[in-house]
């Protein structure tokens, strides 16, 4: 179980070194479009799109090495007003309603790619990008947000982190 644990974690570790990459190529192709447009005077055809398409893929990649290092924005106000054992079940409760929530996402956004793949579908813009491409970011970001919730309950169920990350539990609640 420890492998997989690690496997997953490493993978959440490339997509965030994915997601990171995609902003910051982002960043440069708007640099780019600004320079183009207004020194050079000419039209961009390709840049919106690209910067749109990778920072929201950037935003599903992400998603998994934020989970991993508890990156999100946390209201940890009922986790400490409770005692271990309440916490302990609402980490559980909330485990598994995440867990839930994300691999029901990645199936239907997985159908969503496939009927882009399947009907050839393109963007409306003069670039005309196959959109399989950018929308396969939301079934894999999804995909891997959902084994790292798996991987995050396994190490909460056999007591290898503690509920919420609190390291120190309240006695008795606030």
């Amino acid at each position: 179980m420890d492998i997989a644990i690690r496997a997953v974690r490493g993978l959440s570790l490339v997509c965030g070194i994915v997601a990171a990459a995609l902003t910051a190529t982002a960043v440069v192709v708007v640099c780019q479009m600004v320079f183009v447009r207004f020194v050079l005077n000419q039209n961009t055809i390709w840049q919106t799109d690209f910067v749109t398409f990778s920072l929201v893929g950037a935003t599903f990649v992400g998603a998994p090495y934020v989970l991993m290092t508890r990156g999100h924005v946390a209201v940890d106000v009922l986790p400490l007003a409770l005692g271990e054992t309440g916490r302990y079940w609402l980490a559980i409760v909330a485990a598994v309603l995440s867990l839930g929530f994300a691999a029901t996402a990645t199936v239907l956004t997985a159908m969503f790619w496939m009927e882009a793949w399947e009907n050839r579908w393109v963007s409306e813009s003069m670039w005309r990008v196959r959109l399989w491409i950018p929308y396969a970011a939301m079934p894999i970001g999804l995909g891997m947000l959902t084994l790292q919730y798996v991987a995050d309950l396994v190490e909460l169920v056999t007591g290898r982190v503690r509920p919420f990350g609190l390291e120190a539990p309240l006695e008795g609640g606030i």
